[in-house]
This record gives C-alpha cells, structure tokens and sequence, in this order.
C-alpha cells in the first residue's frame, strides 16, 4: 500500500470516534477541496495529500488545548512511514500553522502547500456544511444558539478565541463571515464567494424567525 493509503487508514482509526465536524469525513472533505485547489496550483501534491490528511489528526480543541499533540503524532507516523524528512517538515509545517485562532495569528512557515490546504480546510468551515458543523460544535459544547445580550467580540486575541464560550451565532461573525476574505488561492477564492452569500442568507432568514418576522 502506498503512503497515502496507509494515511488515510491511519486517519479513520484515529478520528474513529471524534466530534461530527472534526470525524474522518471532514478529513475527506478538507482533501477533496485540497486536490482541486492543487489542480491550478504548482505544488508537491504528496505533501498537499498529506497534509490535508493529517491536519486535524489531533486537534486541540480536543486535548485540552495543547498544540503539540498533532504535530507529535503526524512525524511519529510518517517516520514510521519512512517518509522523508523534508517531507515530514513540510507537513508538520501546516499542521502547525493551518489554524484561524482568532485570525490575529502570525504564521512562522510559508509554503504553497500550506495555502492549498489551509484554504480546503476554510472552505470546509462556510457555507452549508460550515454551518451545520458550526452548530453541531455549538451543541457538542452545550453553547447557547443565539443571545442578543451577548455580542459578537471581534479582533479576540488567540488565547480569547480558544477560551470563548459565546453563543454559536457569534462564531459566524468572529470567524465563518471573515474567511472568504482570507483565501489564498483563486479556485478558493471563487467557492467561497458563493458559500459567503449561503451563510449571509442564512443568518437573514434566522433572525426573521428569531424575532417572529416569518
């Protein structure tokens, strides 16, 4: 079996049984984005693979905040792998720096890949599906959908992000709404104008029934 093969059998064991928005099918997703991103892009297309694979192997959110846990897992895998270390960088490389995290975080690494997958994983996180996993998080978190008492805080500091506790409707306007803007590629850039309007729609039908309206 190839690399990628074993990839992908690794990441279905590991994700098992994870959260529905951050499962093997979001993984899946986030690589079928990553692939038709890649198609107009110059880059090394087994570590685009890799790393759309591995990118939530072990998200913080879900180990109580620690950051290393991902990254630690990925190179011990791929080691075993017999992956090259260039390689193995390059991954880890986006693992590390994929992430939003309040949108005020400054990247250390820069690659094409990074941008490919990191623009996947976006795309994945707006429009219909996006929506649905915002509030399948949203009650996974036992979060509140929508208080007109607490509004949104935007520019939150990235431990202010990791920590909030708003209501999920928040979370449109503290990170879904702002992505669209953040693309880095073209092909990414167009998807996501459309699923930008879905969300915009969205929230106008919600507050018409929030306030009785329709």
């Amino acid at each position: 079996m190839s690399i990628i093969d074993n990839t992908i059998r690794f990441v279905k064991q590991q994700l098992e049984t994870a959260e529905g928005g951050h499962d093997w099918f979001h993984i899946e997703r986030v690589y079928k984005n990553a692939l038709l991103i890649a198609e107009g892009e110059d880059c090394d297309l087994t570590v685009v693979k890799l790393g759309a694979l591995l990118h939530d192997i072990a998200d913080s959110k879900f180990h109580d905040g620690d950051e290393t846990i991902g990254p630690k897992t990925a190179r011990a895998f791929l080691e075993n792998e017999k992956a090259e270390e260039d390689t193995i960088v390059q991954v880890i490389g986006i693992i590390e720096n994929i992430s939003f995290k309040g949108g005020n975080f400054e990247k250390e690494f820069h690659s094409k890949e990074l941008e490919i997958v990191q623009d996947a994983d976006r795309l994945d996180a707006i429009g219909a599906i996006g929506i649905a996993r915002c509030f399948n998080y949203g009650g996974f978190k036992n979060r509140a959908l929508y208080n007109p008492g607490m509004p949104p805080k935007l520019n939150m500091s990235k431990e202010e992000y990791k920590n909030s506790q708003a209501p999920t409707i928040n979370h449109f306007y503290e990170k879904l709404l702002l992505l669209k803007d953040k693309m880095n590629t073209e092909t990414a850039k167009k998807i996501a104008l459309e699923r930008h309007r879905y969300m915009e729609n969205f929230l106008s039908q919600f507050y018409a029934e929030w306030d009785g309206e329709r």
